[in-house]
């Protein structure tokens, strides 16, 4: 079965980060980490991911953008990010698609839930991301373990000595 996670930004991001961030108005920073994060749980996961940003944070009309394979939606400018998350939704439904909702907004969990979407918290999605980032560790850990550096043997000296020179020092 398909699964498709639709995330509300600036929940996960006024979750994440300290309400500092978000006064400051560096949002393109939490935007710049969230949509980094989700693009390797992604590529890890399989799961589709749409991230969905409020177009009242952000100047002009709504539009749509692929980053780093991601389906990134800004609303328009009287849509909340609620009700485009309600129409993706219903627009992306089907039989063998499960589809999750990661928002902390109560009343947002429930439209979704209704229409047959799982819901997902803020603080759980931003668990599973640090579960995923673990376990990406791990498997490349895993992959390059017993992997040889180098074609050639070299003794550690050899080996720091050519690391200098890589490196410029």
């Amino acid at each position: 079965m398909e699964e498709v996670l639709v995330v509300d930004g600036y929940n996960i991001i006024g979750e994440a980060f300290s309400t500092s961030v978000l006064e400051e108005n560096d949002l393109e920073k939490g935007r710049d980490w969230l949509i980094e994060k989700l693009a390797e749980y992604q590529g890890f996961t399989g799961t589709k991911v749409y991230l969905i940003f409020d177009a009242h944070m952000v100047q002009g009309i709504g539009k749509k953008l692929k980053q780093k394979r991601l389906e990134i939606i800004f609303t328009k400018e009287n849509e909340t990010a609620d009700e485009r998350i309600e129409k993706l939704v219903r627009e992306i439904k089907r039989v063998q698609r499960r589809i999750y909702v990661a928002t902390s907004d109560h009343t947002e969990q429930w439209v979704v839930f209704g229409q047959g979407a799982l819901r997902k918290s803020a603080r759980e999605l931003l668990i599973e991301l640090n579960q995923v980032e673990g376990k990406i560790k791990h498997t490349v850990q895993e992959k390059y373990k017993d992997k040889p550096k180098s074609k050639f043997p070299l003794n550690p000296e050899m080996a720091e000595l050519f690391e200098k020179w890589r490196r410029g020092k």
